[in-house]
């Protein structure tokens, strides 16, 4: 894991704001000890879950999207330490791992311009180049029997996810999605838009729902190649079950279930299908945080949910003064995932 950055100890502290008669989960996350190697001490500690960054955005510029994800995981991590340490959810379930080292790639992406199809080319292959680093290490991370829950960067990360996951498991896996977007694209050079269509191709991704599309933003090309899949990937849109109300919202999370449910799956959010939430496609209309959290808590809750994806969010297209609540929704979802999988018997 030479790209892995750990999250030490000391780093911990420092964004820990510590108060006498309180537990901060910032007290009690367990990180890789100093000159520790990563893959023994995932191997040997008790943590079940697996907190893991990707601070790149390089996906969503070469989709021509707004960068700015890039940032959620320092706004995450800072809101994840000062959650409170209770009987409710306990921070030594949770080894923080650290974040992927994408400063080269970055840096890189800034200079190029993804309206130039040589420069977008030269995206895509900094998407490639992301794309190995992160299905290494969730392969890893699955392989030593935890659960990663990954924060961060596009949605062009989801197949790393699926990917590592899959290799680690030694088979193909499903994944359900709560997204605006299918993330369904061809496969014209990696990009955030097409993470899930080629996990797909490549065997990766066995079935595939994607919960509340918005179908004024979804081409007909795509809808097209869903249809002909079927028997693999699915859909329900977010206009026909909160504005026409044709479908109800706990009766479709039951048909995703059980359309994904048989084999292990990922679950994958992205957070521009919150309203009003800084993402590179921030929209006005969408679902609730609430439903959000109830999704989350629904599909951990069963053996076969292997990860946790949650990407988009970008504190940096936010409002100053308010661009830690980014990184404090993330950690409302990522306790729900924690509190789901906790209920569930050895």
């Amino acid at each position: 894991m030479e790209k892995l950055i750990p999250l030490t100890i000391h780093d911990l502290a420092k964004i820990t704001n510590f108060r006498s008669g309180e537990v901060k989960f910032g007290e009690k996350m367990q990180t890789v000890p100093k000159g520790k190697n990563v893959n023994e001490f995932l191997n040997e500690c008790d943590a079940q879950f697996v907190l893991f960054g990707i601070p790149e955005d390089i996906g969503v510029r070469a989709n021509y999207g707004r960068p700015g994800t890039v940032s959620a995981w320092e706004s995450t991590i800072k809101s994840i330490a000062n959650l409170q340490h209770n009987r409710f959810c306990k921070g030594n379930q949770v080894l923080v791992l650290g974040h992927l080292d994408t400063t080269e790639e970055m840096d890189e992406a800034k200079s190029l311009d993804f309206n130039n199809s040589d420069q977008r080319k030269k995206l895509s292959g900094l998407v490639e180049k992301v794309d190995k680093e992160v299905a290494h290490i969730i392969f890893q991370i699955v392989k030593s029997g935890k659960i990663p829950i990954v924060i961060g960067g596009g949605h062009n990360n989801a197949y790393g996810n699926i990917k590592g996951t899959a290799l680690a498991k030694g088979k193909s896996i499903n994944a359900v999605n709560f997204d605006a977007h299918s993330d369904f694209r061809i496969l014209e050079g990696r990009h955030s838009g097409n993470g899930f269509s080629y996990a797909f191709d490549e065997g990766f991704l066995k079935k595939y729902f994607v919960f509340g599309l918005h179908e004024s933003y979804t081409s007909k090309s795509v809808l097209h190649e869903i249809k002909k899949l079927e028997d693999r990937v699915r859909i329900n849109t977010y206009d026909e079950i909160k504005i026409r109300k044709e479908k109800d919202f706990n009766k479709e999370i039951e048909r995703a279930y059980h359309f994904i449910n048989n084999d292990c799956y990922g679950i994958e959010i992205d957070l521009d299908s919150i309203p009003n939430i800084p993402s590179s496609a921030m929209t006005l209309s969408g679902f609730s945080v609430e439903e959000l959290r109830q999704f989350i808590y629904f599909f951990g809750k069963n053996k076969n949910a292997s990860y946790l994806h949650i990407c988009e969010g970008a504190p940096d297209l936010g409002d100053e003064k308010n661009s830690h609540l980014v990184g404090k929704l993330i950690a409302y979802l990522t306790t729900d995932f924690i509190k789901a999988k906790s209920t569930l018997p050895d």
